[in-house]
């Protein structure tokens, strides 16, 4: 029998092939009543992809044209190495002036981390801090004070929804109802705004390339490297299981492909 590898790289090739691979198993199996070894068949892998990094330059060129809060998240994203998600969820108390930290509570992977907090950005997060303080005092006049708190923490810390600490950083400018409680709540910002505000100043920043909120990310780790941190060491900020994922920024270090020289500059 030959070997079968379907082909991931036709568009959703890799969903498709494993559904193929688990239509031949079942055929050969329940159907045919006959045993295959798995080691004739293979599953569809995604093929690896070097990620799009900005230069220190590009980077400040596309934060340059975002503006408000907008902008210190983009901020945040790069300074910090958050992953969007990470960032639109911070609360009040997960940023630590005093160590100059933030505390990315569980992240991918349910893990929490901590990571930098930049300097440059003190100021604004104060402000944004007392913003969302007068949010929370609006919310309280109306009786509408309480936040979403994850794993049945609302009942382990019966106030704790309605200390500010608590408040997410980046609020939406409006209360919804909640879902499951039914409750009038604020939530946090949607990150569908941060990235529609991305993609718009990476084009007036005239960036001939793909850029999305997590470039910045990519952007942060690239760059930390460059400056002489070890892998251990950004892998442990950007929150990988595995070095071996950290290792994809090694890569795209390597000038000209494996550092080699173009015979072309000779």
């Amino acid at each position: 029998m030959h070997r079968c590898r379907l082909n991931p790289h036709r568009p959703g090739g890799r969903c498709r092939g494993n559904q193929a691979l688990s239509a031949i198993l079942f055929l050969y199996r329940e159907v045919l009543h006959k045993d295959i070894e798995p080691v004739l068949l293979s599953s569809a892998r995604r093929p690896e992809r070097l990620p799009t990094v900005l230069t220190r330059e590009e980077t400040l060129r596309v934060i340059n044209h975002l503006a408000g809060f907008h902008k210190l998240m983009a901020q945040l994203l790069y300074g910090s190495g958050l992953r969007l998600m990470e960032c639109v969820r911070l609360r009040v108390k997960d940023i630590d002036f005093a160590y100059k930290t933030i505390t990315v509570r569980d992240g991918k992977g349910e893990k929490d981390r901590v990571t930098p907090l930049p300097d440059s950005v003190i100021p604004d997060l104060q402000r944004q801090i007392e913003r969302a303080r007068l949010f929370h005092d609006e919310d309280l006049a109306a009786g509408c004070s309480e936040v979403y708190l994850p794993y049945a923490l609302e009942k382990k810390y019966a106030n704790a929804a309605r200390e500010l600490i608590w408040q997410y950083l980046f609020p939406a400018p409006k209360r919804a109802l909640a879902p499951r409680s039914g409750k009038e709540r604020r939530h946090h910002l949607d990150s569908s705004g941060l990235q529609r505000a991305v993609k718009e100043a990476a084009k007036k920043a005239g960036i001939q390339k793909r850029v999305s909120c997590h470039t910045f990310r990519h952007s942060f780790a690239t760059h930390l490297l460059q400056n002489g941190y070890d892998i251990r060491t950004v892998q442990e900020l950007l929150g990988h299981k595995d070095v071996r994922t950290t290792m994809i920024y090694t890569h795209v270090l390597q000038r000209g492909g494996m550092a080699v020289k173009s015979p072309l500059d000779n």
